[in-house]
């Protein structure tokens, strides 16, 4: 792999390294270092790098640095895994924000099109713009989830921002992008405006108390997933111990993690973000920080690529009628968990395909029964109307 705008693993940390446990990640994962190069990718299943890039946030600090998250996820242990890991370094910031944004968006399109999932370490979550171009060429469209306490819409006429770059997402050629989910926004961060746009726009949104009061509901959303981004300001400053995230309000650890596993068990999640890094984070926001990345690690091991045409064969299908519809669900008998098929317009985006499964929750189908239609299954369908 030839790419030169990656820096190595940090020196200090090799030397904490030959002091760890066989069994630990960090005496097991691939590392690019300065000796060595950067490593052979080759049955490679997930590979992280540290983006050192906040130029556009709105709330300016250094440079981040990734040493000791680094430190902590190299001490923890792997579960029962068969994956094998790769640590590729840092991309460090370029001359422009602009550069920045091609060496993340090039190597995550490498990293995807060799069925390596990315994670990413970053600092301003404008980043989610560069992760999300890097499937331009993927031809297909994208969902996007976003783990944040704001929506980040923002005003797409002026230049983009850690708060502002959903908008650019919306209105940039090429569109790909097929819906956005915010996950855990709090009202008050948040305008009228924005609130009656995601509406406008068929979006989704789901408020912290709302994910926080059930978040097994939250799985659906996470499996319709291409990429994630999680926003760490959406935990709450108790769970951070951080002066940074002063939010009274917002996950904790546990519902964090949850969500990263949701993220990392989908079959159609490519590519994990974790935007707003920062080094004034103590040793208890590190920690998180790499056990939210564990428990993203841990979903992709236990996927059960209920994707695939022969796995969808085996589904159970179940037609209810509502009105003037007949809407269809499916049931795997493997894992349980629900779909609901969506006919779109064949004529209207050809990068969509002519039957689409939106996933869903079993609720959805007992609602269907109710005669009370999914209001997911209603968005996702009059998008492609529109």
């Amino acid at each position: 792999m030839e790419f030169d705008f990656l820096s190595p693993v940090h020196e200090d940390l090799l030397g904490e390294i030959s002091h760890l446990n066989q069994q630990s990640i960090g005496a097991q994962i691939k590392l690019h270092t300065e000796r060595s190069g950067i490593p052979d990718v080759e049955g490679v299943n997930v590979a992280i790098f540290g983006v050192r890039e906040n130029r556009r946030a709105v709330k300016k600090t250094d440079s981040p640095a990734f040493d000791k998250i680094r430190s902590q996820f190299y001490r923890l242990y792997p579960g029962n895994w068969r994956l094998k890991l790769a640590d590729l370094g840092d991309i460090n910031a370029g001359a422009t924000v602009e550069d920045t944004y091609f060496a993340v968006q090039t190597l995550v399109e490498s990293l995807i099109k060799q069925d390596i999932v990315p994670v990413i370490i970053g600092g301003g979550q404008d980043l989610i713009y560069a992760q999300y171009r890097a499937y331009d060429k993927l031809d297909q469209m994208v969902n996007l989830v976003n783990i944040d306490s704001r929506f980040d819409l923002g005003d797409a006429e002026k230049m983009i921002s850690n708060q502002s770059y959903v908008g650019k997402i919306v209105v940039d050629k090429p569109y790909n992008l097929f819906n956005y989910s915010a996950v855990g926004y709090q009202t008050y961060f948040n305008s009228q405006e924005e609130i009656e746009l995601m509406e406008r726009l068929f979006f989704e949104a789901y408020r912290l108390g709302e994910v926080t009061s059930d978040i097994s509901l939250m799985e659906p959303i996470f499996r319709n997933a291409n990429l994630v981004g999680l926003d760490l300001g959406s935990i709450d400053s108790a769970s951070s111990n951080s002066g940074f995230f002063n939010s009274p309000n917002g996950f904790n650890g546990r519902e964090i993690c949850a969500l990263s596993r949701y993220a990392g068990i989908s079959d159609k999640v490519s590519s994990f973000g974790v935007y707003e890094y920062q080094n004034e984070l103590g040793d208890l926001a590190n920690m998180l920080v790499s056990q939210i990345i564990w428990y993203f690690i841990e979903g992709v091991n236990y996927r059960t690529n209920e994707n695939t045409i022969s796995a969808k064969k085996e589904f159970i299908k179940y037609q209810v009628p509502i009105d003037d519809e007949v809407l269809v669900f499916f049931k795997s008998p493997v894992s349980g968990r629900w779909w609901i098929e969506i006919p779109f317009l064949s004529n209207v985006n050809t990068k969509l395909k002519r039957h689409t499964l939106l996933p869903c929750s079993e609720e959805d189908y007992l609602e269907a029964c109710n005669q009370v239609i999914p209001e997911r299954w209603y968005k996702a369908k009059r998008k492609n109307e529109v």
